[in-house]
């Protein structure tokens, strides 16, 4: 019986792993049930086994992939000096190797659009992870007063999830870099402006 209820655990896990990438590649909109199911190498008749539905599925698929993101933001964090922290998760997510990497990255500019056409429910829940992504930045800014740093913090998300959609738009050339560099010395200015440190 345990063998049986931890399988179903980690089935579960995996078809949400596996619909988190499928949906940063397709939009929230982009795959059906059975196409979702597929990823995770299953028929789709064991669905509701696991989900009440397919938004359930989508919900639980963008919120897990925002957890993932914000603990990426706090180990990378913990390996630098703290007056480097908070430009280094800005130059990370506006890097080339994001921007290529659409399954495995953010998942806010894959699925940001969707939600907000979503439900009710789906727009709390993702309101609510991005409020503790939000608070992950802030804690990279101690020397801000809380005002300052929660503008800053949710500037620079707001700027990198756009530079990255309009980064992987037109593509890898000149000009998607380009954005990408705008961006990170967009960020960064303003972040070290709002304390007057030299830029």
């Amino acid at each position: 019986m345990r063998y049986l209820k931890d399988h179903k655990v980690r089935t579960r896990k995996r078809i949400i792993e596996k619909a988190s990438c499928g949906l940063r590649r397709k939009g929230a909109n982009g795959l059906s049930v059975v196409a979702l199911m597929k990823l995770a190498g299953l028929t789709h008749g064991g669905f509701y086994s696991h989900f009440a539905s397919r938004e359930a599925l989508v919900e639980e698929a963008f919120a897990t992939a925002m957890e993932r993101t914000a603990s990426r933001w706090s180990k990378l964090a913990r390996e630098i000096p703290v007056e480097k922290r908070f430009d280094a998760i800005v130059t990370a997510y506006l890097s080339a190797r994001h921007r290529d990497d659409q399954a495995h990255g953010c998942v806010l500019p894959a699925l940001a659009a969707d939600i907000g056409r979503s439900t009710k429910k789906a727009r709390c829940t993702f309101a609510n992870k991005l409020e503790a992504m939000i608070e992950v930045v802030v804690r990279q800014l101690p020397n801000k007063p809380p005002d300052a740093a929660r503008q800053i913090a949710t500037s620079a998300i707001a700027t990198m999830m756009g530079s990255i959609v309009l980064a992987r738009a037109v593509g890898r050339d000149r000009l998607s870099d380009e954005i990408l560099q705008a961006g990170r010395k967009t960020i960064t200015r303003h972040a070290h402006i709002e304390t007057g440190e030299a830029v």
